[in-house]
């Protein structure tokens, strides 16, 4: 079967495979090739013409060429879906705080992608309560899933144990996010579960999404681990001698999502700069070590139209990875306020502001900035923490202006629920407070960040001005596309609607792009897809 770029949009028979075309969809099909053969008709003046199984014997069309099917399943590298089970090369980011949740992951996984828990900035309990969630619903379907394993430098001990939570669980796939290098904590997930089957092939328990936006960071997680590393897990118990062995043959991660301009942690890199050169590194690399399999490296960050996605995938992106644009879905963890605001985003309405988890080290996040004062605010505090020594040292008036705009409340009334809080967490960083200054003021700074994010997330109207809304200018794409179509209106949009309308779009603009490239002519209107309602079916 041919389509030319106008037929390959398929309203009523979206995201099917070649052999799930049968009953109403492919009636549905053909009433569609039969509307566009009048389209083409009338604006090629027969010029132009179809072939379904050889040429249509009809004498006033001329076959100008001829494509293959092209569906959305078919798009980027299809080890992806092959490895992890998934029907689409499609992943559903984490989004930290829980705004990625338990029922943003179960609907992922059920139209066909993979979705990833947005267990950064939670306690461990809560992330535990997630994991048993998910495992329920999914586990007996035998649908992937998995959670996020973000880096934290402040709190080390959190990390470890969530990794140890990952381990004991055995989940499956873990996307690991914020990481400047490798840590014992991600290097064990990796290792843990490490055998040889019955052909001596390697075969993992446990997959890395490594989530990187440098290609220094990338090679490390494209590597084998490093042996003293190894040799230091062996020698605590932590991994087997036989799992190192295994782990020295094989990189950290056969997944790598290369994080563009995207909302939170962000180095702000085009994707067409920074995906080629990961790729070409991808190639070094397992060269160099002759791995008799593939390292998929997959697209991140600034995905928010078919467009993009399409541009991602004929890079070479063996998947997509989206993130800001589900923050607007109904299944997301945040509020409709929040929501709201985000469906009103442009692409300039985002800017950088310092970050909760790596506040003491100057990292920042990307938020959205229109209709809150939070990153001019957050930026004011680092600025502070900069210039002096501990709260004491504050001048007064500077003091009282922070306390009445920012804190709305006095410094040590903010110590004394950081206390609490640290208690709970991670005592040792209330000790660590007690004997120095500065890191007592970063501790009661970063309550503003870290609470910012959960006012946003509860629809706090007292604090709308201080909402913490990690965004990048994928969403304003978005929000641009889906302008006056039923996606437009935050209650209508779904992760799965999201996701099928990209991937359909991007496989009809695909179509349109080959068709363009042997020299057929194609109105501008061949590269666009309107949002429609598809079903994964």
């Amino acid at each position: 079967m041919n389509q030319s770029a106008a037929t390959a949009i398929r309203a009523e028979a979206p995201c099917r495979d070649s052999s799930a075309f049968r009953g109403t969809a492919l009636r549905s099909l053909l009433f569609r090739i039969r509307e566009t053969l009048e389209v083409i008709k009338a604006t090629t003046d027969g010029a132009m013409g179809l072939r379904l199984q050889g040429d249509t014997g009809d004498p006033q069309h001329r076959v100008a060429g001829v494509l293959p099917p092209l569906y959305p399943e078919w798009l980027g590298d299809r080890s992806f879906q092959e490895v992890h089970g998934t029907r689409f090369p499609y992943v559903v980011g984490e989004m930290a705080d829980g705004i990625a949740t338990t029922t943003i992951v179960i609907a992922a996984a059920k139209a066909g992608f993979l979705g990833f828990f947005g267990a950064a900035g939670l306690g461990y309990e809560y992330v535990e309560q997630a994991l048993t969630e998910i495992s329920r619903e999914l586990d007996g379907a035998g649908l992937p899933w998995g959670s996020n394993l973000i880096h934290s430098p402040a709190e080390p001990l959190l990390e470890e144990s969530v990794a140890d939570l990952y381990i004991a669980r055995n989940v499956r796939r873990v996307s690991a996010s914020a990481f400047m290098a490798l840590t014992p904590s991600v290097v064990r997930i990796a290792a843990a579960g490490l055998h040889l089957d019955g052909a001596g092939r390697i075969q993992r328990k446990h997959y890395i999404f490594a989530k990187i936006s440098r290609p220094e960071t990338a090679a490390q997680f494209m590597a084998p681990p490093p042996q003293e590393m190894l040799d230091a897990l062996v020698a605590k118990g932590s991994i087997t001698r036989e799992e190192a062995r295994l782990a020295a043959r094989i990189p950290v991660a056969e997944d790598i999502s290369v994080e563009a301009d995207s909302g939170g942690h962000t180095d702000n890199r085009p994707l067409v700069c920074l995906l080629p050169v990961i790729l070409e590194l991808r190639d070094q690399i397992a060269a160099k070590y002759e791995y008799d399999r593939p390292i998929r490296v997959g697209a991140a960050g600034g995905i928010g139209t078919p467009g993009a996605a399409a541009a991602a995938f004929g890079m070479g992106a063996a998947f997509v990875m989206t993130g800001s644009i589900n923050q607007s879905a109904i299944e997301a963890g945040t509020s409709p306020a929040v929501k709201a605001m985000l469906a009103e985003a442009t692409v300039s309405d985002v800017m950088m502001a310092p970050a909760a988890d790596m506040f003491e080290i100057g990292v920042k996040v990307q938020v959205l900035k229109r209709g809150t004062m939070f990153a001019v605010r957050a930026a004011q505090l680092y600025r502070v923490y900069s210039e002096y020594t501990s709260l004491d040292t504050i001048p007064a008036a500077l003091r009282k202006q922070l306390e009445s705009e920012i804190f709305l409340a006095p410094f040590q009334e903010i110590w004394d629920e950081c206390v609490r809080f640290w208690q709970q967490r991670d005592p040792g960083q209330v000790v660590k407070a007690e004997k120095d200054a500065r890191h007592k003021m970063a501790l009661v700074f970063r309550w503003y960040l870290g609470k910012a994010s959960r006012w946003a997330r509860s629809g706090d109207p007292k604090r709308r001005l201080d909402y913490q809304i990690w965004c990048g200018p994928a969403m304003g794409a978005f929000n641009a596309w889906v302008k006056d179509s039923f996606l437009a209106a935050p209650a209508n949009r779904n992760v799965a609607q999201i996701g099928l309308n990209l991937l359909e779009g991007a496989a009809v603009i695909t179509r349109a792009q080959q068709a363009r490239s042997y020299g057929i002519a194609l109105p501008e209107s061949a590269f666009s897809f309107p949002p429609r309602l598809l079903s994964p079916a």
